[in-house]
């Protein structure tokens, strides 16, 4: 406490108020610095400055405000109101209102408990909407997004010195699109919910070439949704029924097949409700936030985990979209989130075996039989290649085995013909691969943590464009050497590993995505737990 308040006064004492003459600094004519730092607190700012010496930020914010109020007299009403607003309208973005609750403050007198109480408050919510309610870090070690929030006295300053506070607090949220799509969607309730009184659709599998009844109803459902699909023959499934249907499918995150199964006729009859979309749609709000500081109209790469796709994004358009496959669902293999940036495409990669897999995978196998994995080198820390015979595996443990493996480039390598560097602590890329039939499937999380891309060439034509009129020419003249090159990328172009179950399309409908390694549950737990705080 006592950190603080020494925080606040020396902010009192060196911070000049020009509207405030008696907070202004003595200044020396002849050295043009302040002479002595101001001692002649009053007993209201001195009390305010000891309210406030606990909670840093609002100590820094006072301090340089002067240990004025900042919730008192008619502007300070205004405050007041569209702070009481925002937080009436915090629900809008998945936020409990209760989170934001006045609490007492024993010690503190009552009217000085009110000024204090406020800015709590609000220095909460403007955390709150520039970086989310929870950390990301502890929610899970796997969400590796660095959260990049202003500093909350700045904020609070600008605030203070907004003619229209109401409109500053509405600016502060993410300004994407997709956010308030989102929010639209949160208060729109589910938007694929089919009105009642339609007759229900028998049960079945319903699929291309066939003709039924059934599907009368099947389209009367899909019509209430907006999913209007004309036919010269109504009770023949088509191929436009067939897309109609991948297109609910996808809106509610069953896998867009086309087929009318049992999932999905359950779904269209409201026997199975889709109770999971606000949480997901909520979740989606706070990861939105955690991006805030990001810039998603520029140019980037867009890789959201549980679509199993990545997309090159530039100015909130959709240039570029191919299928990719994830890390598994087991803990050592899932793909981590995190942002950065994409600085090299590499024709003919060399294949680096990680340790985890080397030693975990590959040593046991070279330790039944040398010779086992004979497409992968053995060298040594120089980058030498080491002949097996030479080796004794058997003398080796996990913890000791000192070489390293390593694939040269090929058609074969695990990396495919080229893989995209944008170097981080958990050596994660995006990079081609020899096992293409994986594409096929609607659920790929199938890799070790890296990023398998399905259209690996068009990816490098894409992020070669802007450097270059010939892209795919200066891409294979690279390729065509056989030998690992690195084609640096200018500028390095941004690179978001999202865990996105719910977000909106190009026409602003939500998109729902299986939850493949649970991590929406742990953050609608945090987000709930945050608002009881």
């Amino acid at each position: 406490m006592w950190h603080g308040l020494v925080l606040a006064v020396f902010a009192l004492s060196t911070f000049t108020q020009p509207a405030v003459a008696q907070h202004s600094l003595a200044v020396s004519p002849a050295m043009g610095v302040a002479s002595a730092p101001r001692l002649d607190f009053s007993a209201e700012e001195m009390a305010l400055a000891q309210a406030v010496a606990p909670i840093p930020d609002l100590a820094s914010f006072y301090g340089a405000y002067g240990q004025r109020p900042l919730f008192d007299g008619p502007q300070g009403a205004l405050r007041r109101q569209a702070l009481a607003g925002a937080i009436a309208r915090a629900p809008s973005h998945g936020i409990a209102a209760e989170r934001y609750g006045v609490r007492s403050m024993p010690g503190v007198p009552g009217p000085l408990a009110d000024e204090v109480g406020h800015a709590r408050i609000l220095a909460r919510y403007l955390r709150d909407m520039t970086g989310g309610v929870v950390s990301p870090s502890t929610v899970d070690p796997l969400i590796r997004r660095e959260v990049r929030r202003p500093p909350i006295p700045d904020l609070m300053r600008d605030f203070a010195a907004s003619d229209d506070p109401a409109s500053f607090l509405e600016g502060l949220q993410p300004r994407h699109p997709a956010y308030r799509a989102l929010q639209q969607a949160l208060s729109a309730g589910d938007d694929a919910r089919v009105p009642a009184g339609l007759p229900r659709i028998l049960e079945g599998l319903w699929r291309t070439g066939m003709r039924d009844d059934a599907i009368l109803a099947l389209r009367a459902r899909l019509d209430s949704l907006g999913f209007v699909v004309p036919a010269a023959d109504p009770r023949l499934y088509d191929a436009a029924l067939a897309d109609a249907v991948a297109q609910y499918q996808g809106t509610v995150g069953l896998p867009p097949d086309g087929i009318a199964g049992p999932r999905t006729i359950g779904r269209l009859n409201g026997d199975t409700p889709d109770d999971d979309r606000a949480r997901a749609i909520i979740v989606a709000l706070e990861r939105m936030r955690w991006m805030g500081a990001d810039d998603l109209e520029a140019r980037h790469v867009w890789v959201n985990i549980p679509e199993f796709s990545a997309r090159i994004m530039e100015n909130g358009t959709e240039v570029f979209r191919t299928r990719v496959v994830v890390g598994s669902a087991e803990r050592d293999r899932q793909t981590p989130e995190f942002s950065d940036e994409i600085e090299y495409v590499v024709p003919n990669p060399r294949w680096n075996v990680p340790r985890s897999i080397t030693v975990k995978e590959y040593l046991p196998q070279l330790q039944a039989n040398r010779h086992a994995v004979s497409h992968l080198d053995v060298v040594d820390g120089n980058g030498n290649v080491i002949a097996r015979d030479r080796i004794d595996f058997g003398r080796y443990t996990a913890a000791t085995f000192p070489y390293r493996m390593r694939q040269k480039p090929s058609e074969d390598n695990a990396l495919g013909l080229v893989k995209f560097i944008f170097p981080n602590p958990w050596n994660i890329y995006l990079h081609d691969t020899p096992t293409k039939h994986l594409f096929q499937n609607a659920s790929r999380a199938y890799s070790h943590g890296c990023i398998r891309i399905g259209d690996p060439f068009d990816l490098a034509y894409n992020l070669l464009s802007i450097q270059t009129d010939d892209p795919r020419a200066m891409f294979h003249r690279a390729l065509d050497r056989g030998s690992e090159a690195w084609l640096k990328l200018t500028p390095a172009v941004p690179v978001h590993l999202v865990y996105f179950t719910a977000f909106p399309d190009a026409t602003g409908t939500i998109r729902r995505f299986d939850d493949v390694y649970g991590r929406d549950a742990a953050v609608y737990d945090a987000i709930r737990q945050a608002g009881l705080d």
